[in-house]
């Protein structure tokens, strides 16, 4: 039992480190292809992650804290998806529920927004400070989504809120939970008209102007990572149709399933200018006063 626990848990984690960069490489050609250019090779992303890994670790700071800050932001990301529903229960649904699923995924934006600070750039610092803004204005949108769920379904356990709700079939509140959970996945992806704290003409980067090297390349495949794990919790828990019973072809089709909602996400990046901070969190609060009507929805039973 143990064991296959373990396999498990490996599975998911080894496919998030496999699929975030090839994701991320498919949705660079798609974007040149959409803006009339060739583009860069699919493989890009993996080129870029060893050519980083291999270059001279600069930092700009000191400590251990800050030393260990990437690694720790990448574990932390790894975890959140051995907690997420792949195809099935989630590996490690004992360890922690949706709560535990939004504590987790909180934890890479916190060490991002503290090691922009410690590095003493004024850049990062102000990239820094937009990070919290959006996780302080995002982070409850995610939150009302998964008590909706949770609320529909009589249980705090991912896998057991993806269960109801495929066996039970749509329902009005959970279609708004849905697509408000879809609304915050482009801001968690950091992708146009969101992506504030890193704005390149703005602030150079924001949070990562000043890392480079292995440490670049960690924050990165955090940011890679941790889109495609929230797509995999949108449609594990709100689009989880159909279901054959067995792991291998549920796990392809909700592979194929967060990929659509990926390339959704990156037309909205294309089609899109940059928001300003006043009209993200203005966005934002609109879209939470959606999701708080998904929860009354919830709450009388449609």
């Amino acid at each position: 039992m143990i064991g296959r626990v373990l396999a498990l848990a490996l599975l998911n984690v080894l496919l998030v480190l496999v699929l975030a960069p090839l994701y991320e490489g498919i949705l660079r050609k798609l974007k040149a292809a959409l803006h009339s250019r060739i583009g860069p090779p699919i493989t890009q992303p993996f080129l870029d992650t060893l050519k980083l890994l291999g270059k001279e670790d600069l930092r700009t700071a000191g400590g251990f804290a800050y030393l260990v800050a990437p690694a720790l932001a990448l574990g932390s990301v790894l975890l959140l998806a051995t907690l997420v529903p792949m195809g099935g229960a989630p590996p490690l649904a004992f360890a922690g529920d949706v709560i535990g699923i939004l504590y987790v995924a909180a934890v890479s934006t916190v060490l991002l927004m503290l090691t922009a600070w410690a590095s003493g750039s004024p850049y990062a610092s102000v990239g820094g400070s937009r990070e919290m803004m959006l996780l302080l204005t995002v982070e409850p949108v995610v939150a009302v989504a998964l008590v909706v769920g949770a609320l529909k379904a009589g249980t705090l356990s991912a896998a057991g809120i993806a269960a109801w709700n495929a066996t039970e079939g749509p329902s009005i509140s959970m279609i708004m939970a849905g697509i408000a959970l879809f609304l915050a996945v482009q801001a968690q992806a950091g992708k146009l008209p969101f992506d504030i704290a890193e704005a390149d003409q703005e602030v150079m980067g924001g949070p990562l102007v000043e890392q480079s090297g292995p440490r670049l390349a960690l924050f990165r495949l955090v940011l890679w990572a941790k889109q495609l794990v929230f797509a995999l919790l949108l449609v594990e828990l709100f689009i989880p149709w159909p279901r054959f019973g067995s792991l291998l072809p549920d796990l392809l089709l909700t592979l194929v399933k967060a990929f659509v909602v990926l390339v959704l996400v990156a037309v909205v990046d294309v089609v899109n200018p940059r928001l300003k901070v006043e009209q993200a969190m203005g966005y934002y609060l609109r879209v939470g006063v959606s999701s708080l009507a998904a929860l009354a929805f919830a709450v009388i039973g449609m």
